[in-house]
């Protein structure tokens, strides 16, 4: 019977030599699987996962998600990078003055921070022509959104930005976005790992398990 321990290729590859009977055939298939199956299962378990996340948005609400999804990725492991370009540049800011912008997001309600619980509950759809015409009222609507998060235990943008940079999230600034915008290095926090264009982000967006647009 032929030795298995000998079945292998100068190239490091399995291979069946000519001749073998239907017992020894079966016995080296055997073999192979179990050997492709471990070190497939070595494979995986020293895969590091990875998340590319590319972050365009630049009002509260949209501030949220990137930040969120990114923190809760590096506590799990992952190795994450985000992309901040155009008004998601505004995310790195050192001084963040974002608000929310009601007009033309239908799906936002309007909660109230005060009163009962019934009255807390009520979503309050407010036409877009009242809220485009009312001064003011996206200072409001921010202010409402601020206190409603604050008193219901959520993280504010500056502290998930805190803790996406001391879990190890990677964060990269658009160079395109700065000098369009005429923008300063010296107004952004001093945690950017980079400050590239999209070329250079890409091929890391490429090679991630999983990449999301924000």
């Amino acid at each position: 019977m032929t030795n298995l321990t000998n079945l292998i290729t100068p190239a490091g590859a399995p291979s069946a030599p000519d001749g073998l009977s239907p017992e020894e055939q079966q016995k080296f298939d055997q073999w192979f699987d179990a050997r492709f199956e471990q070190k497939m299962k070595e494979r995986e378990a020293a895969h590091v996962p990875s998340m590319a996340i590319i972050a365009t948005k630049g009002t509260i609400d949209w501030a949220y998600p990137p930040f969120i999804l990114a923190s809760t990725a590096a506590a799990l492991g992952y190795d994450v990078s985000i992309f901040f370009t155009f008004y998601g540049l505004k995310l790195l800011k050192k001084n963040l003055d974002l608000e929310v912008t009601p007009i033309g997001n239908p799906a936002m309600p309007m909660k109230m921070p005060i009163g009962p619980d019934w009255f807390r509950n009520i979503d309050w759809p407010i036409p877009n022509f009242v809220k485009s015409n009312l001064p003011g009222f996206e200072r409001m609507a921010t202010a409402l959104m601020k206190r409603t998060f604050r008193e219901k235990g959520v993280a504010s943008i500056e502290e998930l930005r805190e803790l996406s940079v001391e879990t190890g999230v990677k964060l990269y600034a658009c160079q395109m976005t700065v000098d369009a915008f005429g923008f300063e290095k010296s107004d952004f926090i001093p945690d950017i790992a980079g400050w590239v264009g999209a070329a250079s982000f890409l091929p890391m967006a490429q090679e991630s398990d999983m990449t999301l647009f924000i």
